[in-house]
């Protein structure tokens, strides 16, 4: 019992801060991002015995989280979440930000983890639960939106 305990602890020190940075970016509020994120370790705690055994135990949390969390954005007001590091202007940040916002709870959390956390379409499909086709076309109408409410060219964007 004590050894599963350390086990536990060990996961969740190594995985804790990775799963709240992707939920902070998805829902793009720090103490959501914190309840959702606890919601799921707290599952992960109950079923520990049996995920632990799993290859990848890190992507079941994180999968949890980010269900949680996109429960949790459809029925709240997003805040501002920060763009990734490229020396965007702070107008042009601004601007990401609030075309960020207006994706669908599908779409933003592809984009979270497809350009911010650098996930393959293979993993956000499975972290979404979804195909890789159902993640491109997130990304794909996404993209579009983004182009469009931010006045850029779309013909750089492939399908």
């Amino acid at each position: 019992m004590r050894q599963r305990d350390e086990a536990f602890e060990v996961f969740f020190l190594a995985e804790h801060g990775s799963v709240l940075r992707t939920v902070q970016l998805i829902l793009g509020d720090r103490q959501a991002a914190e309840d959702a994120t606890q919601e799921a370790f707290y599952r992960l705690l109950v079923h520990w015995r049996k995920v632990s055994q799993y290859e990848r135990p890190g992507a079941w949390v994180r999968r949890v989280a980010i269900r949680i969390a996109t429960r949790a954005r459809s029925s709240q007001r997003v805040a501002e979440i920060e763009p990734p590091r490229s020396g965007v202007e702070s107008s042009a940040r601004v601007d990401l930000q609030r075309a960020l916002r207006a994706l669908s709870p599908a779409q933003r959390t592809a984009v979270v983890l497809f350009y911010y956390e650098d996930q393959p379409v293979g993993e956000v499909a499975s972290l979404m639960e979804c195909s890789d086709g159902a993640v491109k076309t997130h990304l794909h109408r996404a993209r579009k939106h983004l182009a469009e409410v931010l006045g850029e060219e779309l013909d750089d964007v492939p399908r």
